[in-house]
């Protein structure tokens, strides 16, 4: 039996009432499957924030038939009217970036493991998961930020460059980088740190100040790191710079070699400035104290250009922020929205009962201000994990 041609529908005839199938796989959108009954206006506006301009038809209003003009169906003023509730779209959007992340960390792993034994399957595994990051950054002209954790105590490695590499690639896509320098910064931005695993773990994860010697053995991982990665012969030329160089300040400051921005090329200058706001959101563990923290005393390490577009990537509320909403819940930031003060959260009341997930967008409530950890109760700190550490990933959920 011959296969049925489904009908090919630009973006703008989608109506409530049809049953499209996406051009893309089931890993490259938000719904649980590629073909989705249209039943929520929402749901027309995902599929358009995706990176397709068509869709295919497979059932309702008798397949659009072909006409000259687009078609547009008038609907039931009660539809068009109600409110909808956003909330299951954005929670399985944070789902699947979560998912995301954690396939991204074990991949990278996978990497890390390989690159003495075998160089190509770790180049192999690394260029594949650049390529999924890149596909994710891609699907959405306007990329958010949303919270992930590994559910580890400590954030490892790997965990650490999938985190910089997502928010070095942001700074990317906000500056219009050609999508090879993109995928230079996520390359470079895996394996920044790979260096560190010829540092002995009783300087790697040791709490207190280091001494003198162990600071000075650390600060070598950056060379460790590049000659590593160099003898494949396989990594190119501008990640292997990252790797070197990710600890240089445009002022003179970093190591190992004291450059100057005249000599720090840009893409390791934004992998630069990421690793940065990752050092000191650890060691502050509130994501807007890190930032203000970075504005405040490292400016002068980073040019003026790329932290006002991290403040705009991370937004005034950065995911994992512990805020206080208008109507006294105590919440944490989940996800950035385009409006800074109606960000998707996790909340609950000041005793840490009633917890739930709110799309504040719905409602008629804005973060009010950011709440110190110290001043929250042992049941809110229970309910909102502000000890888990910090880490993030894009999110195409665009509402």
């Amino acid at each position: 039996m011959a296969k049925v041609e489904l009908t090919q529908i630009p973006l703008s005839q989608m109506v409530i009432g049809l049953t499209v199938k996406l051009p893309l796989s089931w890993t490259s959108h938000p719904f649980f499957r590629s073909k989705v009954k249209i039943e929520q206006q929402i749901q027309i506006e995902m599929i358009k924030g995706l990176d397709v301009s068509f869709v295919y038809v497979v059932d309702g209003h008798d397949l659009l038939p072909k006409i000259d003009v687009p078609v547009e169906i008038e609907q039931p003023e009660e539809v068009v009217n109600q409110d909808i509730d956003y909330r299951p779209l954005a929670k399985k959007s944070i789902r699947v970036s979560q998912q995301r992340f954690l396939k991204s960390v074990n991949d990278i792993r996978t990497g890390f493991g390989k690159i003495v034994s075998d160089p190509e399957g770790a180049y192999r595994e690394a260029a594949t998961l650049v390529e999924d990051l890149v596909e994710h950054l891609y699907e959405s002209e306007t990329p958010h930020l949303t919270l992930v954790s590994s559910g580890e105590t400590d954030v490892s490695v790997t965990q650490h460059g999938i985190s910089v590499a997502v928010i070095s690639m942001m700074i990317g896509h906000t500056l219009s980088l050609p999508k090879k320098d993109v995928r230079d910064v996520a390359l470079g931005s895996l394996f920044h740190d790979i260096g560190k695993l010829k540092v002995p773990d009783v300087i790697r994860r040791k709490r207190g100040e280091l001494s003198d010697h162990e600071s000075n053995f650390l600060k070598m991982h950056p060379n460790f790191g590049h000659e590593m990665l160099k003898r494949t012969g396989l990594f190119p030329d501008a990640m292997l710079d990252i790797v070197l160089h990710h600890h240089e300040f445009i002022d003179g400051s970093g190591y190992p070699h004291h450059l100057t921005e005249a000599n720090i090329l840009l893409t390791t200058q934004i992998v630069s400035l990421a690793n940065d706001y990752e050092i000191l959101l650890h060691q502050y563990q509130t994501p807007q104290i890190a930032l203000g923290i970075l504005f405040k005393t490292h400016s002068s390490k980073h040019s003026d250009n790329l932290i006002s577009v991290l403040v705009k990537i991370l937004g005034i509320y950065p995911p994992g922020t512990i805020v206080r909403l208008t109507d006294d819940s105590i919440a944490k930031v989940m996800m950035t929205t385009a409006d800074v003060k109606q960000p998707h959260v996790w909340s609950c009341n000041v005793s840490g009962a009633e917890p739930s997930f709110r799309f504040l967008i719905n409602e008629d409530v804005q973060v009010k201000e950011v709440v110190k950890l110290d001043d929250l109760s042992d049941g809110a700190m229970k309910t909102l994990q502000v000890n888990s550490p910090i880490s993030f990933y894009f999110n195409n959920f665009n509402h």
